[in-house]
């Protein structure tokens, strides 16, 4: 069985936490729900916590079934798509959205799947490897820099789910088909050891604060536990609240960690 730790912290405790997890011994996800700005429509009476927690619980229904993980991940959308019923217009370019970071165990081998900005940390052989989704972040480099959150947010909707955009957990399940997905041994020199799932509120220790790097990170989950990191991040954003020093969108964000080392790596 896999030794799992957990952490996941709404980033304004005011607000409910948009993210959602999957903790179970063959099956390891992060999901990231996309925060909508006060004044934008998404034609969905619902809102985006409440679809990442039905995409996570409809990801642990699948998740057991003979078929690929893009497979599992278009089912569970379809499942939130018929949980909507007729009360949304789920063809509205701001219906709940999520990204999604996997990782399932099999008898032969371990196999990840990354659909836009969280990230997988995989430790196999002594070699890290971070495995991330970058579209959406070429997607805003090449775009004018907006002036404020709601102006990001409608400047996105123009390139979500499309060729040539980036692709995102909504309303339409061929967007799986479109991660970034592999696979790792569980058996021989290069086995996976252990390994980490981050939501970019939590990965930020890394990729925007450059606290730690990617083995550093693991080594205080595994030390320290995942809340550990979380606290990491919301120290420097407290130390710059208004983002002088590193831009932001928003004071703190939902940050999730899911943690998990393999029987044979433990000790």
């Amino acid at each position: 069985m896999v030794d799992i730790q957990v952490a996941s912290r709404p980033g304004d405790p005011g607000r409910p936490n948009e993210d959602a997890l999957v903790a179970l011994p063959d099956l390891l996800a992060v999901l990231d729900g996309v925060t909508v700005p006060d004044g934008l429509d998404t034609g969905c009476v619902h809102g985006t916590a409440w679809y990442a927690r039905r995409l996570a619980a409809n990801l642990e229904a699948y998740h057991a079934v003979s078929a690929s993980l893009p497979e599992i991940v278009a089912a569970a959308i379809e499942s939130v798509r018929d949980e909507h019923g007729a009360t949304c217009d789920l063809d509205h370019p701001g219906t709940p959205q999520s990204t999604v970071a996997a990782l399932r165990l099999g008898p032969d081998g371990g196999e990840y799947f990354v659909l836009s900005d969280s990230t997988v940390v995989l430790d196999r052989g002594g070699s890290i490897e971070a495995i991330t989704d970058r579209r959406l972040l070429d997607v805003a480099a090449g775009t004018r820099r907006p002036v404020d959150v709601k102006a990001l947010t409608l400047a996105k909707r123009d390139h979500v789910n499309r060729p040539g955009g980036y692709w995102i957990a909504a309303a339409d399940p061929t967007a799986a088909h479109y991660a970034v997905t592999g696979t790792v041994p569980l058996r021989g020199p290069d086995r996976l050891r252990r390994a980490a799932l981050l939501t970019d509120g939590a990965a930020c220790v890394v990729d925007d604060y450059h606290l730690l790097d990617w083995r550093a990170t693991l080594d205080a989950i595994a030390v320290s536990g995942p809340d550990h990191v979380i606290d990491l991040a919301r120290a420097f954003e407290q130390a710059d609240p208004e983002g002088h020093v590193r831009h932001r969108w928003k004071r703190h964000d939902d940050a999730t960690i899911v943690f998990g080392v393999l029987p044979d790596a433990r000790g």
